[in-house]
């Protein structure tokens, strides 16, 4: 059995990690992205199956990231552009303290939904090992794209692939 699929087991099995052991593995292009609900900063829970239908971006993100300072207001750019297309972006605050993401939220002056995930559980599912990392999900709920970091590009990539992504 492979090492990531026995943590979870074990983590599961503890009542630690709410996500089934199928989810668990990482999240790869072409499979199902680990579904999840989320406290939103302004407005009700929020939960990504319910978003099928839709193209989405999820963005994990923390306050303390200088690159996710960089990225988000490019980011938001993107939401406004395409929203009324059948896109949606999601960020997910991996923040410890709720109160500096939404410090950080409302100084950039972001529309789109900003989740809390101050306990991690999230951000494991997506095995998250830079941020920002950033993750397109098709209408059907199938991972196609991942991005680990951010570098300068990585906007107009996102937005080819964004694209690309309701073209289907």
């Amino acid at each position: 059995m492979p090492m990531l699929l026995r943590r979870a087991l074990v983590l599961s099995s503890l009542g630690l990690l709410s996500f089934t052991a199928a989810q668990a593995a990482t999240p790869a292009p072409g499979g199902t992205a680990p579904d999840f609900t989320l406290r939103a900063l302004h407005g009700p829970n929020l939960r990504l199956k319910e978003q099928r239908g839709q193209v989405v971006l999820l963005n994990f993100w923390a306050s303390w990231c200088g690159p996710c300072r960089e990225e988000m207001p490019q980011l938001d750019r993107l939401y406004r552009k395409y929203q009324s297309a059948g896109f949606t972006l999601l960020g997910v605050s991996v923040d410890d303290d709720p109160k500096a993401a939404g410090a950080m939220a409302d100084k950039l002056g972001v529309a789109f939904p900003v989740l809390l995930d101050s306990d991690k559980q999230v951000s494991k599912a997506y095995d998250l090992s830079a941020m920002p990392s950033t993750v397109l999900i098709d209408r059907d709920g199938r991972v196609r794209y991942l991005h680990r970091g951010y570098r300068d590009g990585f906007i107009a990539t996102y937005e080819q692939q964004i694209r690309e992504l309701l073209k289907d």
